[in-house]
């Protein structure tokens, strides 16, 4: 069988689980890299032995026609663009989460996409993992009743990564795009995917980087001239009402005076709740007594859902199979986020 052909758009941090993603998966060639910065490109390049390497994405499209697919792993403010330059070559595309800076560049997104007849998913991660996988059954099994109110949080106590991630003209924004994105479409996809109708959001610039001595949770990769710049928020807030009744509350920071760092979501259903932190219980009651109900093999995070991503990025090319993080999602994702931001801005709930 004729393996894809794949390129990597952006090369940092995030850039290694795809690689790594491909790599695994018996159906794809890693073919070759592209990034605006030299050093780290060149590092990418002889770390996993590409000679293809640009430091132009709309080049390397160019001349390299017999490319199948990309990873779009760049700053926030390239992901529109470069998938739409993809979309438009003929490329599948599989984009990084946030899916764009807004809505509007999201429904561009889809557009391309769909005029091109090629495959468009979103790197949401936290779909893939075990946890949601039990929760989602647990849901549609009927065994959590109704789901009508949900909580989740994801706190660093000391985790800008700084660079690019505090500079809102190439992040989009600060925490709340960054992490609560994740936490925000675990709770959707678990709940079936609802469709946001109101969010009322609160934001706050009172911590940037701190010049401490513990380390980061999170260091960008590679030099940053403008890695000074902090005009993000460093904490939101939001309260966001789906079509189904159902209320999700979410706070996430970079920079909170708190005791630890926490990434921990809640689903409280009429018949069972379930909480995620890092494992999954589920809470009910049985024979007329509450009941705890652990696993015995772990669900919580462990990375192999980078891979799993991959595979089912790769899956609906090939198999045309129905992708896990369709482009829809992305679209609804970022009108929730454009809410808080919009909310946060005016002080009012936005209706959507």
């Amino acid at each position: 069988m004729k393996k894809l052909k794949i390129g990597i758009i952006g090369v940092g941090n995030i850039s290694s689980t795809h690689i790594e993603g491909y790599l695994k998966n018996p159906a794809c060639e890693l073919y070759a890299f592209c990034d605006i910065n030299p050093e780290t490109l060149k590092e990418k390049g002889e770390k996993y032995g590409i000679t293809r390497l640009y430091d132009d994405s709309n080049k390397m499209l160019a001349e390299l026609p017999e490319l199948d697919a990309v990873s779009v792993c760049t700053w926030n403010n390239a992901h529109a663009s470069c998938t739409i330059a993809a979309l438009n070559a003929g490329k599948h595309v599989f984009c990084e989460k946030p899916m764009a800076m807004n809505a509007a560049q999201a429904e561009e997104m889809r557009a391309a996409a769909e005029k091109a007849g090629k495959v468009l998913g979103i790197g949401f991660v936290r779909r893939f993992g075990d946890d949601a996988d039990l929760a989602r059954s647990l849901v549609e099994s009927g065994k959590m009743g109704e789901v009508y109110y949900a909580k989740a949080n994801y706190i660093r106590r000391n985790g800008s990564p700084g660079g690019w991630f505090s500079d809102k003209s190439r992040s989009g924004g600060g925490p709340l795009i960054d992490l609560g994105v994740h936490v925000i479409d675990l709770v959707r996809y678990i709940a079936g995917n609802p469709k946001p109708v109101s969010v009322y959001g609160a934001a706050f610039s009172k911590v940037d980087r701190r010049d401490i001595k513990d380390g980061r949770a999170y260091v960008v990769t590679g030099s940053d001239v403008k890695k000074d710049v902090f005009d993000v928020e460093d904490l939101a807030v939001a309260m966001i009402r789906f079509d189904n009744g159902c209320v999700l509350t979410v706070e996430t920071s970079y920079n909170l005076n708190t005791d630890r760092d926490t990434g921990r979501v809640e689903i409280f259903g009429s018949k069972g709740g379930i909480i995620i932190d890092p494992n999954l219980t589920f809470h009910s009651v049985l024979e007329g007594r509450m009941t705890d109900v652990s696993f015995p093999s772990p669900t919580a995070f462990n990375g192999c859902e980078y891979a799993r991503e991959i595979d089912d990025f790769v899956s609906a090319i090939v198999s045309g199979t129905p992708l896990r993080a369709p482009a829809e999602d992305g679209i609804q994702l970022m009108r929730i986020l454009d809410a808080v931001y919009k909310s946060a801005e005016t002080g009012h709930e936005v209706l959507l």
